[in-house]
């Protein structure tokens, strides 16, 4: 294996020769690696193979890639280090795609960064606030179309027509028996689609979305703990910027976890919310318009309301998607983020 890797490697443009590959985290997604050249200690690039069952156009996916940090590096002071720098393959491409049909792709190793793996006080969901504010300042004025590499991907009405069908299919039996949890669902359907709404009439602008706003995904000066930039930026795409600030509401601001089994630990902690949208609004304040800034709290909302019908979907599918860990696992989770969005619904 470590020898393919550094064929793999060898098919980059690389400045020097790899001299050592080796993993970097736990690779859910994507299979990441540090590529040392030249003898040297420190990692020059990071190597991905992408996985094209989850993203199916993984050509698409790094073009939006390119555009839009070359779009960032012209407007701030440090390209390098505030932004992804693609590696181009050696025919010119943005990837490579190896024998097996896998797709690869090779960034410049940003040195001197650090990143957190959660945000677990006021003052780190403020800096993560700031990393989501600066990235959506940055790309503001990017106003061409970015490719949809996922489907249907934080759009309600989309996902309605897909638990319509579960619903209907009822493929693991458990219908009957989920009449509570089902009329959450149903009881919100037209709430969240009034709101989508005003996206889909232009009320709510399309902007430029990362689409997975965990703090892990924004790196920081680590000399002084200053933001860099965003980075894992595989699920761009052209939506609302309030399905991101919703996602890292979602995320950061739960005091359980995300399937917590003991319900009395959950709920949304508002002084983490408030210190997050401090730090989002220090930087995107006068770039959001008044229905975006009248829907920033209600996008907690909407997006902990999704992840409520995705987990009780999967459990209806019989548990196709999400990883399980026992049989009652997705029910779990979906009554643990109901119980977030409730709270959430409660702090409006």
């Amino acid at each position: 294996m470590v020898k393919d890797l550094f064929a793999i490697a060898g098919q980059f443009a690389l400045e020097g020769k790899a001299s050592d590959i080796r993993p970097l985290g736990e690779g859910f997604i994507n299979d990441t690696y540090l590529v040392c050249v030249d003898g040297r200690s420190e990692p020059d690039y990071i190597l991905q193979r992408k996985n094209h069952i989850v993203f199916p156009d993984v050509p698409a996916m790094m073009d939006n890639i390119q555009r839009v940090t070359t779009h960032i590096k012209t407007k701030v002071a440090d390209p390098l280090r505030q932004t992804l720098t693609v590696i181009r393959a050696n025919d010119g491409e943005l990837y490579h795609k190896d024998e097996d049909g896998n797709f690869w792709a090779v960034c410049l190793y940003i040195k001197g960064s650090r990143s957190y793996d959660r945000a677990d006080t006021p003052e780190l969901a403020y800096q993560g606030g700031v990393g989501l504010g600066e990235f959506h300042r940055l790309v503001s004025d990017f106003k061409e179309p970015l490719a949809e590499v996922i489907k249907g991907f934080h759009n309600i009405r989309f996902r309605f027509e897909q638990w319509d069908a579960a619903i209907k299919r009822d493929a693991a039996g458990r219908v009957a028996s989920l009449k509570e949890e089902i009329s959450w669902i149903e009881s919100r359907r037209q709430q969240m689609l009034d709101f989508w709404h005003k996206f889909e009439t232009g009320e709510i602008p399309t902007r430029v979305t990362h689409n997975d706003t965990k703090i892990s995904n924004f790196l920081f000066n680590e000399a002084d703990g200053s933001l860099l930039c965003a980075i894992d930026l595989d699920t761009m795409m052209s939506s609302t910027l309030l399905n991101d600030v919703g996602d890292a509401l979602r995320s950061y601001t739960n005091t359980g976890a995300e399937d917590d089994p003991d319900l009395s630990k959950v709920s949304m902690s508002k002084e983490m919310c408030d210190a997050y949208l401090e730090g989002y609004l220090s930087k995107m304040e006068p770039y959001l318009t008044e229905s975006e800034k009248a829907n920033l709290r209600f996008s907690g909302v909407y997006i902990t309301y999704e992840q409520v019908l995705r987990f009780l979907m999967d459990y209806i599918d019989g548990d196709t998607y999400y990883k399980i860990k026992y049989p009652e696992h997705n029910l779990v989770r979906t009554r643990a983020q109901y119980k977030l969005l409730t709270s959430m619904e409660a702090a409006l």
